[in-house]
Formats: structure tokens, sequence, C-alpha cells
């Protein structure tokens, strides 16, 4: 998932990190800070991309830039939105760069890769689910959560290896056989780990979740 500089010719890798300055620059401006003024968001903000940091150390791979590690993105779109959301995953990205499992060059396209494209993949799925399905706490939990996060790292191994391919890192051949089927392995877990935890704080903690309403997810149903 994170790709180091020598992997890819700098006419991506540039393109990307201007790409990745211009999506940073439209989240400092739009994203909805006053969220994290209430009482303790702040602090969950920053937990949360310690954690993540923390997760994303966690790594398997068996060759650069074939390697794997839980996202993150679904969770933390369902929790903050997906300007925060891409905010926070630029932090965690910033963090593991810092300690050596990422290149500096390669920083804009892995933001864009491991940042931007699940987040928004998550929140078009949650918005398609708030509106056409019925609102009720189970399609939040098992749709927007469970399958969307499932999906999310699936979306990502796609991408990934489309990336790679065309970027003649590693033979198409090589990455359908070796890279790309494990995503469906983590896709899984990915699920699994992020609909326990949306389940959980819409048990205890709704307020962790700037998506969720009471009204209209639970009450009257």
């Amino acid at each position: 998932m994170n790709f180091p500089d020598s992997l890819l010719p700098p006419a991506i890798l540039w393109p990307a990190n201007l790409l990745a300055a211009l999506l940073l620059y439209h989240c400092i401006r739009r994203a909805p800070w006053r969220i994290l003024g209430k009482e303790g968001l702040q602090h969950l903000w920053l937990a949360s991309c310690a954690g993540l940091m923390a997760m994303w150390s966690i790594k398997t791979g068996i060759k650069p830039g074939l390697n794997f590690h839980m996202l993150g993105g679904t969770l933390l779109t369902l929790m903050f939105g997906p300007r925060l959301a891409i905010m926070a995953l630029a932090a965690v990205l910033l963090g593991v760069t810092l300690a050596g499992a990422g290149g500096w060059h390669s920083l804009g396209l892995n933001l864009l890769m491991m940042g931007s494209l699940p987040v928004l993949f998550s929140y078009a799925l949650y918005s398609q689910a708030h509106h056409k399905l019925p609102r009720h706490v189970f399609v939040y939990i098992f749709v927007d959560a469970f399958v969307t996060a499932g999906l999310s790292i699936v979306l990502l191994g796609m991408a990934d290896t489309l990336l790679l391919a065309l970027a003649g890192a590693y033979s198409l051949e090589y990455l359908g056989d070796n890279y790309l089927p494990y995503f469906i392995l983590m896709g899984w877990s990915e699920a699994m780990l992020t609909g326990m935890a949306v389940a959980l704080m819409v048990a205890y903690r709704p307020e962790w979740l700037a998506t969720f309403n009471d009204k209209l997810y639970i009450k009257g149903k």
C-alpha cells in the first residue's frame, strides 16, 4: 500500500504531490473544525490518529510497495466526515513517513491512494445509502460500516494493482497472482473491525459518529 520513492517514476509522483497539496488545502479551508470543539472530540480525533499510526506500523509485505495493513478510512469517515477524515489520514501518513515506513517524494501519492480514495468512496456509499435505503440502524452498521469498509480496501487493492502495472513496477500477472487476492482477505478483516467499532459506538457513544443521528436511525423504528 505504502509506495517507496524509488518504485514509481517522478512523472507520477510529482503530479500526485501537487494534487494532494490542493486536496489538503481544500480540506483545511472547508473542514468542519467546529466539530472538534465539542467536548472530548478533539481528543478522540487525536487518539484516532495515534491508534491508526500504530496500526499502520503493523504490516506485512513481499516486495517494495507490496505491503498490507489495516486502513481505517471508512471508520474515520463515519466518525468525523470526509474532510476531517482525510486530514486525520494525512497526519497518520506523515507519522509513518517520519518513522521511515514511506518515502517523502511519494507522500502525495500515498495520501491520494490510502487517504482520499477510501474516504471519498466511503462517503459516496454512505450518501447513497442515506438517501436510497431505509434509515435504520441495521443499514447504518451493516451497509455504511461493514460492507463499505470491506469494499473500500478491495478498491484500494485494485487501484494499487492498476497503478503499479501501468507504471511498469511489476507485471499485471505477478500482481494478480501475488498481491491483489490478499486484499479480499484484508477487506473481510477491515469490514469486521469497522462494523464492530461502529456498532459499539452506536450503542454507547453515538455522539462520536458525526454521520449518525438517533432520530433518523433509531427512534420510531
